[in-house]
């Protein structure tokens, strides 16, 4: 009798065990599966990073693709940040200038800038002589603006040329995200209509997420038949096209330094308080 009841103590106690053991299986797993992979950029120290494709979208701008370490590598850059870039110019002078990815970490195994290349600018020559194969020492996450989903109930933003690149990144990251209900309200002025850059995508973007993603062309040149807006910036465009002075939204700026000065002029005489502004 003490024998049987000691065997089924024996039982309980090894089936109790592998319960246990199985339990903590599961939640290691669970752990290892929702945690977040490291991203490969070091705030401190620049890394290189392959260019593996370049694609010409324009006479002066173009998309390159650089490789991370492996095919599920992210680049861990959080929304709405950027990176510092380090090449040389034409004198052969180290130069090192921001710019803001227009992918996310959900882009696994490479990120990609959209770059415009000026006549005279430094780190543009060091673009326009990067060939697939070679590398770009890159350094961050860089950055002020920090975003958790559902923040506010809304963003305006006011982007410029190339100052386009963060307002994408934070739209996607947005808009991308089944849990984050924020309506994203964009103005993005350019000089010609061959000057706006990732047309494509943010008409995909629009088309996508009908409601909730609104985007306002603005031209100083427009084509003669152009149904956006005509001009620069006004506060009657930003009236139109922005959510209204509140508590609960963001007014985000990124443009040339003019532009930036006029639109922050702008915003404070339409009575939009400098708590709820933020330029890039």
């Amino acid at each position: 009798m003490d024998l049987e009841f000691l065997q089924s103590m024996d039982v309980q106690i090894l089936v109790g065990v592998g319960v246990a053991v199985l339990a903590i299986l599961v939640a290691a797993a669970y752990l290892f599966s929702s945690r977040k992979p490291k991203g490969c950029l070091d705030p401190e120290n620049f890394r290189e990073f392959k260019l593996v494709k370049r694609q010409q979208l324009s006479h002066n701008v173009a998309k390159f693709t650089f490789e991370l370490p492996t095919p599920t590598s992210v680049l861990g850059l959080p929304i709405g940040q950027h990176i510092s870039c380090r090449g040389k110019d034409s004198q052969g002078e180290e130069v090192i200038k921001p710019y803001t990815p227009t992918t996310l970490d959900s882009d696994v195994g490479h990120f990609e800038l959209v770059i415009k290349m000026y006549p005279q600018g430094r780190m543009s020559h060091h673009f326009r002589e990067l060939r697939v194969g070679d590398y770009l020492a890159v350094k961050g996450p860089k950055g002020r603006f920090r975003y958790q989903p559902g923040q506010v109930r809304a963003f305006g933003m006011i982007a410029g040329g190339s100052g386009i690149t963060p307002m994408f990144q934070v739209a996607r990251a947005i808009l991308e995200n089944p849990k984050d209900m924020t309506n994203v309200h964009l103005i993005y002025a350019n000089v010609t209509y061959e000057d706006i850059l990732l047309k494509e995508e943010l008409d995909s973007l629009v088309a996508k997420y009908p409601g909730r993603f609104k985007v306002y062309y603005v031209l100083n040149e427009p084509p003669e038949v152009w149904n956006g807006g005509a001009g620069f910036v006004s506060k009657e465009m930003i009236q139109t096209h922005c959510p209204a002075p509140a508590p609960d939204i963001k007014i985000l700026r990124c443009g040339p330094p003019p532009m930036n000065k006029a639109m922050a002029g702008h915003l404070d005489a339409l009575g939009y308080s400098p708590e709820i502004q933020f330029q890039f």
